[in-house]
């Protein structure tokens, strides 16, 4: 498999390398030992969720406090979706900044959220259906919701009708308010004990 990092740094795009014959195709979706070794810390899995949609159903952007903090490894089993991450680090030299990519089971490529990073997609196909490897378990009341139409972060969904979303997700704080109200992670805290390249140019 082929792992690149986005602009978002800390955030990865796992691009597999499928066999295929006369019967189909086989790829590997994850190699923790190749994703650790560019991620530069350790990613065991605790949780695994799946969520189905129908076309144009937007959902995100979501991440989780720090602590527990919460680092994802998503993948798009069926359909097809356009997926971005955001960072979301105060403080961090790319504050703001995203990362588009489109996710569809045939490829299956995948993306690395780490701590800190915001994350959300648009659904391309109906009964789109994606799947998220965690690195911590659902605790309640540690989830961050931030306005993915926010006019600050101007995400680039590409929608040509009004979205499918939730209340919860329509009425979520903008990136500015949730930096003011101390919603969001610091960089540090964000990359505490990660050594991967981008990190130690961040930091230095």
């Amino acid at each position: 498999m082929h792992i690149a990092e986005t602009t978002v740094p800390g955030s990865y795009v796992v691009t597999p390398e499928p066999h295929t014959d006369e019967r189909g195709n086989f790829f590997e979706g994850l190699r923790s030992d190749h994703l650790e070794a560019a991620i530069g810390r350790p990613f065991a899995p605790r949780q695994i969720n799946y969520s189905t949609s129908r076309r144009n159903t937007l959902r995100g952007i979501h991440g989780v406090a720090i602590p527990p903090g919460q680092a994802k490894y998503v993948t798009c089993v069926r359909g097809a979706l356009r997926d971005i991450v955001v960072d979301l680090r105060v403080g961090s030299p790319t504050f703001g900044a995203y990362a588009t990519n489109v996710l569809d089971a045939e490829s299956g490529r995948a993306v690395y959220v780490p701590e800190g990073v915001g994350h959300g997609f648009l659904t391309l196909t109906d009964d789109a259906c994606i799947c998220y490897v965690l690195s911590s378990v659902y605790i309640p009341g540690t989830q961050i919701d931030i306005n993915p139409l926010d006019a600050d972060l101007a995400l680039p969904w590409g929608f040509t009708e009004p979205p499918l979303m939730s209340r919860k997700d329509a009425t979520a704080p903008g990136v500015r308010e949730a930096a003011s109200t101390g919603l969001l992670a610091s960089w540090q805290e964000a990359t505490r004990g990660t050594h991967s390249s981008a990190s130690r140019k961040a930091l230095s």
